[in-house]
């Protein structure tokens, strides 16, 4: 984690996002504000600043998937490739999301970054051949799976990886899918 972020989130957890200014992070950091809006466009792009590259390899992913994939394990390689992003870091993980859940304007904002992940997913899948609908239908179900991995894995007081977590919550996706061809 750069400068920036990282003072940018010692301030939040110290004074709250509202009242922690850019002023504030760049002298933090010190740099300008100047140099902070070389590198974020505001102050809520710091806590989401790997959601672009994070979306990358996740579409990357999908892309490099078997072509006789389903879209279920098409997504599934994208989410796993996504949680390659996150890493390892849990403490880091726990604090940004501690700032996201006291401010519904943040939760909003990591809402709408799952909403452009899942859509980006479905795009995908439909330029494989996917079917317009099972395309949707598999990347917002991958997209909630990923939500809920990783905040159990933020959550879990046990070691691991968001990965890790992820991994555990595929199987019962897995065995729904199946379970409904019955």
């Amino acid at each position: 984690m750069g400068r920036l972020q990282e003072a940018a989130l010692d301030l939040y957890l110290e004074r709250g996002f509202e009242q922690t200014m850019v002023a504030d992070i760049a002298g933090r950091a010190g740099v300008t504000a100047r140099t902070f809006f070389r590198y974020f466009t505001d102050k809520r792009e710091v806590l989401f600043a790997g959601a672009s590259e994070l979306e990358r390899r996740a579409l990357e992913a999908l892309a490099e998937a078997p072509a006789d994939a389903s879209a279920l394990d098409a997504v599934t390689a994208a989410l796993d490739a996504a949680a390659e992003v996150v890493g390892g870091d849990r403490e880091l993980a726990r604090k940004r999301q501690a700032v996201i859940r006291a401010n519904p304007e943040l939760q909003e904002r990591e809402l709408i970054k799952l909403a452009s992940l899942a859509a980006g997913l479905a795009d995908a899948l439909r330029q494989r051949g996917v079917d317009a609908l099972e395309a949707r239908l598999a990347a917002e179900v991958g997209a909630a799976v990923y939500r809920v991995a990783f905040e159990q894995w933020i959550d879990d007081s046990e070691g691991g990886t968001a990965r890790e977590a992820l991994g555990r919550l595929q199987p019962m996706i897995r065995d729904w899918a199946g379970s409904s061809r019955r």
